[in-house]
C-alpha cells in the first residue's frame, strides 16, 4: 500500500523527527477517511485523487474552525506524500502543485511574565524525597531553563546530560543535535533526581526522565505536569502547555540582553526569522511599560 510505503520512507530514510512522522501519518489518515466517507471515493488509490478533492478537504477543515497553522501542516503532509509518489512510484502529475495555501496569520507566540514563571518554579520542590514531586519540579525547571521542546525532553537520554560540564545534548527537528548549557541549581536538581531514580529499579534503557515504575515518559504526562503546575500557581495564560515555557525562555533571554543569534542556536531554530518573533514580544512589553510609567505617555492616553 502506497500510504504505508510513504510512512516507512519518511521514518527510515528522511531526517524528519518522530513527532513530525507521527503528525504526517495522522494527517494523511484523516485525508483518506475524508475521501472515502465524504466524497465516496472509490478504492484507496491516491493516483485518482484530484486537486478539487484536496480543495474540498481543506475547505472542510476550515469550516470546522481549525487553525490556519494546523491546516498548513496538514497540507504540508499532503504535498510531501504526493512528491514522494512522483519521485518513487511514477505518478505523472502532482495534484498538490495547483493547491493554494491559506495565508498564515502573523500571530505573536504566547508567553508568561518572568516573575510568574519564576514564582511557579520556585513553588515546586525539586529536592523532595517523593520521586514524582522531584521529577515534576525538574521537568518544569528544565523546560524553562533550557528552552527545549516537549518532544526533546521526552526523548532526552541520560548519557547526554552532563552535570560536570553543565550541558545537555538534545535531538531536535530534522534529527539535528544541539548542546544547551545549564546552571548549578539545575545541575543540583538533576543529581538529586538521579539519586531518587536509582532507587526505583531498572529504568527504561537510557531514558533520562522516567515514571515511578521505570518506564519512560510520554507527551501527555508532561503536558499534565506543566498544566497543573501553572494552574496551581494561578497563572492565567491562555495556553498552559510545555511550549509556552519555551516561548517564555526565549522572551526572557532577549529581555535580559541575550544576543539574538545565541538564542537562535539555543532554541535550534533553522531560520533567524523564527527567533525574531520574540523580539516583537520584547518590544511590545517595552511599549506597555512606557505607557504605564512615562508621564507624557499617560497624558496622551487621557
Amino acid at each position: 500500500m502506497l500510504y504505508d510505503a510513504f510512512y516507512n520512507f519518511i521514518r527510515c530514510e528522511t531526517t524528519r523527527s518522530p513527532h513530525t512522522v507521527a503528525a504526517y501519518k495522522r494527517d494523511l489518515e484523516q485525508f483518506r477517511r475524508f475521501l472515502t466517507a465524504e466524497l465516496m471515493h472509490p478504492g484507496d488509490d491516491p493516483s485518482t485523487v484530484t486537486t478539487a478533492d484536496m480543495r474540498l478537504w481543506v475547505a472542510s477543515l476550515a469550516s470546522q474552525g481549525m487553525a490556519t497553522t494546523t491546516i498548513l501542516r496538514k497540507m504540508s503532509a499532503l504535498r510531501a506524500f504526493y512528491s514522494y509518489l512522483v519521485r518513487n512510484h511514477g505518478l505523472q502529475e502532482n495534484p498538490t502543485s495547483r493547491l493554494v495555501s491559506p495565508k498564515s496569520p502573523k500571530t505573536l507566540p504566547d508567553y508568561i511574565r518572568q516573575e510568574d514563571t519564576c514564582r511557579t518554579i520556585d513553588g515546586l520542590d525539586g529536592f523532595s524525597t517523593d520521586f514524582d514531586e522531584a521529577r515534576n519540579a525538574l521537568i518544569m525547571d528544565m523546560l524553562y531553563s533550557t528552552g527545549m521542546r516537549e518532544s526533546e525532553l521526552v526523548g532526552l537520554l541520560d548519557s547526554n546530560v552532563d552535570t560536570r560540564k553543565g550541558e545537555l545534548k538534545v535531538l531536535g527537528k530534522r534529527n539535528k543535535e544541539r548542546v544547551i548549557p545549564f546552571g548549578k541549581e539545575l545541575s543540583d536538581m538533576i543529581t538529586h533526581y538521579r539519586a531518587l531514580r536509582s532507587t526505583i529499579g531498572d529504568a527504561a534503557g537510557d531514558a533520562f526522565f522516567v515514571r515511578a515504575d521505570g518506564q519512560p515518559l510520554y507527551r501527555e504526562l508532561v503536558y499534565r505536569v506543566v498544566h497543573r503546575a501553572l494552574t496551581d500557581a494561578g497563572v492565567t495564560a491562555a495556553r498552559r502547555s510545555p511550549h509556552i515555557l519555551r516561548h517564555s525562555f526565549a522572551t526572557d533571554m532577549l529581555n535580559n540582553g541575550a544576543d539574538l543569534n545565541a538564542v537562535q542556536k539555543l532554541l535550534g531554530h533553522q531560520s533567524l526569522e523564527t527567533t525574531q518573533r520574540y523580539t516583537h514580544l520584547t518590544y511590545r512589553e517595552l511599549q506597555q511599560n512606557y505607557k504605564l510609567a512615562h508621564p507624557r505617555a499617560q497624558k496622551m492616553d487621557e
